[in-house]
């Protein structure tokens, strides 16, 4: 069977159906899938690392011994009752997809020990890989998808990684650290666990953006961010500016061009969670408007329309594709959309 949303994946892991004997985790974020792997083998065994009730093996090891992961399933428990056979997985090798799917379908029918879980974490499967099928069309097996988490989900688990330090972050702080987070989970995790460390584990600190600043640094683009931000606010000398810094920082025209595409779809979804009766404040945080930016942009909102943006996003468009082609003047052309931009903004008595 296929848990793929939310509610039946958190109710699985935390109470696994006893007619399921194996159980299929797999994505692109290795950190989901390790963390709901860790989630459901503490509910199947006392200790997930009691090497007298659990097994651990490697899609080599699988590759190399065919015979092993059969011999694991059908092993019992030296201390008595359950046993937990774990399998760490990658994207797939053909011939370890094939044996492992042989494997699991085995084992769901309860051919092998009945009183051991046959727990599977792999990376992205397609379609066509026999472990994913045997998982999603056994009746004693389930296939859990694993896919990037959703601003809320980055949101709850800051939350609650920094609630067991004693430590937390306004709305405003929480909004800024969720939009500055790496997607993969791994990788998040440790940011977070370093934030803690640095706001103080059992300080009950409620952190503000102002104390986020000394830990978040500058962001990597944020000279790219300001021009943009320059030119729709009709500032040609200081976005010129801003671009011509970020080209000695590295920064090519397309990225440039780029960041002026974010700046003008952040005002158009502002513009447009206002039209529908959200507040500007409101729909400017919606939008990933950073606090100290907040009152610039809203001058830019009440000046601008989603009319005027349109006439706009073709220049950006055809500043995009003549960035790509060979040998053109990049930086030259980002410029020159930054200069359209600024002038339109003149016109609009920005």
């Amino acid at each position: 069977m296929i848990l793929s949303k939310r509610p039946d994946i958190e109710r699985f892991l935390a109470r696994p159906d006893a007619t399921v004997r194996a159980a299929l985790i797999y994505g692109r974020d290795i950190g989901v899938v390790r963390d709901r792997g860790h989630a459901l083998a503490a509910k199947i065994v006392p200790n997930p690392d009691d090497p007298f009730d659990v097994a651990i093996l490697t899609e080599t090891d699988v590759a190399d011994d065919a015979g092993r992961l059969e011999g694991e399933l059908a092993a019992q428990s030296l201390m008595g009752g359950r046993r937990l056979v774990r399998l760490r997985f990658g994207d797939g090798k053909p011939s370890a997809d094939k044996t492992a799917a042989e494997a699991l379908e085995r084992h769901a029918r309860g051919e092998l020990n009945p009183d051991a879980f046959f727990l599977i974490e792999a990376g992205a499967l397609d379609r066509n890989s026999a472990l994913r099928k045997a998982a999603e069309k056994a009746n004693g097996a389930a296939a859990i998808p694993c896919y990037e988490d959703e601003p809320g989900d980055v949101a709850r688990l800051i939350r609650e990684t920094l609630a067991r330090d004693g430590v937390s972050l306004n709305t405003d702080a929480l909004n800024i650290f969720v939009n500055r987070l790496p997607k993969e989970r791994g990788v998040a995790r440790q940011e977070i666990e370093r934030l803690a460390l640095y706001l103080g584990p059992g300080s009950n600190t409620v952190a503000t953006p102002a104390d986020l600043e000394p830990f978040l640094g500058v962001e990597p683009e944020a000279s790219l961010s300001d021009a943009a931000a320059d030119a729709f606010g009709g500032r040609l000398g200081e976005a010129q500016a801003g671009l011509r810094r970020a080209a000695q920082e590295g920064e090519s025209g397309p990225a440039a061009v780029r960041a002026i595409g974010i700046h003008l779809g952040r005002l158009r979804r502002t513009l447009t969670l206002i039209k529908a009766g959200a507040g500007p404040q409101e729909a400017a945080k919606a939008s990933g408007v950073f606090w100290k930016q907040e009152r610039e942009f809203l001058r830019q909102v009440r000046a601008w329309t989603l009319e005027d943006l349109d006439r706009v996003q073709p220049l950006v468009l055809e500043a995009d594709r003549a960035c790509k082609t060979a040998g053109s003047p990049d930086r030259l052309i980002a410029e020159r959309l930054a200069l359209s931009v600024a002038s339109r903004a003149r016109q609009l008595r920005l």
